[in-house]
């Protein structure tokens, strides 16, 4: 077993998947967006409303989402109005929900208010609350300390005769 974490100065962070995550859904305003849209907030006055943002930021969050490939829009059309888009996640921003998950958890762990926490995601068979777990491929939970960095096919090596 080789921990990458010991050559760490030997690789690049050109090429991060999280500074890459960052680039799409790193301001409030986009996460919070998201946030809306998984209990299926869809119009944008809605979302402008419920994240409690102007419509220019409403726009520009719903805009970049959706060239990203979170959220798509949809037409629809109320009787006798024009018609007008919806968002909806796709399966790229469904995806993202373990993130939301782990956001949520951390928040009401370290920075709820004195009543506690405002919601709790129940899962619908069984009541049992969702909690976001790392877990390896084999379904072991994996406690902090217990992983290593292994390369991966986009590593990309700051001197190219490091292994």
């Amino acid at each position: 077993m080789s921990d990458l974490r010991a050559e760490r100065d030997t690789w690049s962070m050109a090429d991060c998947s999280i500074a890459r995550t960052l680039e799409i859904v790193g301001t409030r305003t986009a996460m919070l967006i998201l946030r809306e849209a998984f209990p299926g907030t869809r119009r944008f006055d809605d979302f402008a409303r419920r994240v409690g943002i102007g419509e220019p930021a409403t726009a520009a969050r719903l805009k970049e989402l959706t060239a990203a490939g979170l959220l798509e829009r949809v037409p629809y059309r109320e009787p006798g109005q024009r018609t007008r888009y919806a968002y909806q996640l796709t399966d790229k921003g469904r995806d993202f929900l373990p993130v939301l998950t782990a956001l949520r958890q951390w928040g009401d762990t370290w920075v709820a208010g004195e009543q506690g926490r405002p919601v709790v995601a129940r899962y619908k068979r069984c009541g049992g609350e969702v909690r976001a777990v790392l877990r390896c491929e084999e379904g072991h939970e994996v406690p902090f300390g217990e992983s290593y960095l292994d390369a991966g096919p986009g590593l990309l090596r700051l001197d190219p005769d490091a292994s």
